[in-house]
C-alpha cells in the first residue's frame, strides 16, 4: 500500500517530485509529477468531496476532519432524510447540506451531480472507513480517466468473509459480462469527471449505484482502480447481505443487457457449447458401444454447437472492438495533454 504522506523517489529523471501547501492551516501534500505526462494536476480545489449520508451522527464529525487535513474544503453533503443529528452535526461543520430526492443511493447521487461545479468529484461513504488522505492516490490518475475507483484491499478483518464472497461474485459477473478487469467494483470511493457524471444515467435502487455508473462508464468512457486500505466502519451497517447482494447481481445483468447487449447476449449463445459437447460425446459413446445411432440428437447437437461458435465470435469481435475503442481514446487523450 503507497503512503501518500511518504515520498517516493521514479526512476526516470524527468519525473519531479513537487510539494504544494493548500493553505497554513493545512498540512502539506506532496505528489508525483511525470513530466513526460501533463505538466499540471489535479488539486484539491478541483475537487468536490461528495458525502451521501443517512443516518451518520456518529461517524460524519470524524470524516469532515479528516478530509478538510488533507486540504480539501469543497464538501457536499447529499443527505436522505437522516432522523438523527447528522445534518445538525454537519452544518455545525460548515457544511453545505442538500437534501436528495426519491429514495436510495442512485437518487442522491442524481441530486449531487447537478449541485456539484468543480471540475471533478469524489464520492465517500460516510462512515469512516475510507482514508481520505488516499483519495490524491485516485486524483494522480483522474485526468486520464472517467471514474477512477478505490479498490479496497488488505480488509480481510474489516470487511465478513460472506460480504468478500458476494463481491467477488459481484466483480467476476460485471467483468464478463462487459469486458473489464476490475476487482472492486462495488467500493464506495471513486473519483469521476463532473462532466461525465453529468451525462449519467441514475435507475437503480438501493446499493447498486457503483455497478450502475461503473457500467455506464465501461461503455461510453474509461475506468481504471488503484488500490486503497478499507477500515472499520462506524456506526451501524445498512447493506443487507443477501438481499442487497442478490440485488446488486441481478443489477448487473439488466445494464449489461441495457448498455452492452452485444457482449451479454452472444456470452449466452458461446454457452451454448457446454450441452452441445456433452449431447455429441453422448451420441458418439451410443455409436461406439451400443451401436445406436441417434440422428435427431447429433443434429441438435451440431446445430448447438453451430450457436455457439457464432456467439463466441460475435462475443471476441465485442471484445476486441472494445479494446480498440480504448486505445483510441488513451491516444487521443496523450494527445490533448501533450
Amino acid at each position: 500500500m503507497i503512503n501518500p504522506d511518504k515520498v517516493y523517489k521514479t526512476n526516470t529523471s524527468k519525473a519531479e517530485q513537487e510539494k504544494q501547501v493548500e493553505s497554513k492551516n493545512h498540512r502539506p501534500y506532496i505528489r508525483l509529477v511525470d513530466e513526460t505526462r501533463k505538466k499540471s494536476f489535479i488539486t484539491p480545489s478541483d475537487v468536490t468531496i461528495v458525502l451521501p449520508t443517512l443516518n451518520e451522527e456518529e461517524a460524519i464529525d470524524k470524516v469532515v476532519k479528516e478530509v478538510r487535513s488533507v486540504g480539501f474544503e469543497n464538501i457536499l453533503v447529499v443527505d436522505g432524510y437522516s432522523t438523527d443529528k447528522t445534518v445538525g452535526i454537519a452544518k455545525e461543520n460548515g457544511l453545505e447540506v442538500i437534501f436528495q430526492h426519491g429514495r436510495g443511493k442512485s437518487k442522491a447521487m442524481e441530486t449531487a451531480v447537478n449541485h456539484v461545479e468543480t471540475p471533478y468529484m469524489l464520492v465517500m461513504d460516510c462512515d469512516c472507513t475510507y482514508d481520505p488522505k488516499e483519495v490524491l492516490l485516485l486524483m494522480d490518475h483522474g485526468e486520464q480517466f472517467d471514474m477512477v475507483i478505490g479498490a479496497r484491499r488488505n480488509c480481510r478483518g474489516n470487511i465478513p468473509l460472506m460480504n468478500r464472497f458476494g463481491n467477488w461474485v459481484i466483480t467476476k459477473a460485471f467483468n464478463t459480462l462487459l469486458g473489464k478487469g476490475l476487482s472492486d467494483v462495488c467500493s464506495g470511493m471513486y473519483l469521476l469527471h463532473t462532466d461525465m457524471a453529468k451525462k449519467l444515467e441514475f435507475s437503480t435502487s438501493g446499493f447498486s449505484t457503483e455497478v450502475e455508473i461503473a457500467s455506464q462508464l465501461a461503455v461510453d468512457g474509461s475506468i481504471t482502480e488503484v488500490p486503497v486500505t478499507y477500515r472499520k466502519r462506524v456506526g451501524k451497517q445498512k447493506l443487507s447481505r443477501w438481499r442487497d447482494g442478490f440485488k446488486i447481481l441481478l443489477s448487473v445483468f439488466n445494464l449489461a443487457r441495457k448498455h452492452n447487449p452485444v457482449l451479454l447476449f452472444s456470452s449466452i449463445a458461446a454457452s451454448a457449447s457446454i450441452p452441445a459437447l456433452i449431447l455429441l460425446l453422448w451420441v458418439i459413446y451410443e455409436n461406439l458401444v451400443n451401436h445406436i445411432w441417434h440422428s435427431g440428437y447429433a443434429l441438435f447437437g451440431v446445430m448447438l454447437l453451430l450457436l455457439a461458435s457464432q456467439g463466441f465470435t460475435v462475443a471476441t469481435i465485442s471484445i476486441l472492438l472494445k479494446r480498440i475503442e480504448r486505445r483510441l481514446r488513451y491516444e487521443i487523450s496523450r494527445k490533448e495533454l501533450a
